[in-house]
């Protein structure tokens, strides 16, 4: 089976990810809400590479809701239940900012988003390393 377009997302969230680590290296932060909407994008950008690549769910929209995209994801598979903790972070870091309770977050929300991201990342990829639709790095 081909694989490629699988191989492709994780090779441009990997690379976006490499991007925001450098960027907060160098410069100590990152524009919040920004931040953590682009991590919550590219988890629904892996997640939906991943069911495409399964081809046996109906394939949520880009558009969904994180918490939606992950559900279509879980269903009838709850052994992906593993990383609902994370993707319900990203989505409280994203309601906090909305409702200007920017108190109630961690100490350096933006770069506990992106280590959340990069778990996140990290999970998945070593998941589909194991059964074989992504090549042993």
């Amino acid at each position: 089976m081909d694989h490629q377009a699988l191989i492709n997302a994780f090779d441009q969230v990997d690379e976006q990810i490499i991007d925001l680590e450098r960027i907060l290296n160098e410069r100590k932060s990152l524009p919040l809400l920004a931040t953590v909407a682009h991590a919550m994008a590219l988890t629904k950008q892996l997640i939906i590479a991943y069911i495409v690549d399964v081809g046996v769910k109906e394939i949520p929209s880009v558009d969904s809701d994180l918490l939606d995209v992950f559900k279509a994801l879980v269903k009838s598979d709850p052994s992906w239940n593993t990383i609902r903790d994370n993707c319900r972070e990203l989505v409280y870091y994203h309601n906090c900012i909305t409702m200007e309770r920017l108190d109630a977050l961690p100490d350096n929300p933006e770069k506990m988003a992106v280590r959340t991201l990069r778990h996140l990342y990290l999970f998945m990829k070593t998941r589909c390393m194991r059964e074989e639709r992504l090549e042993m790095a």
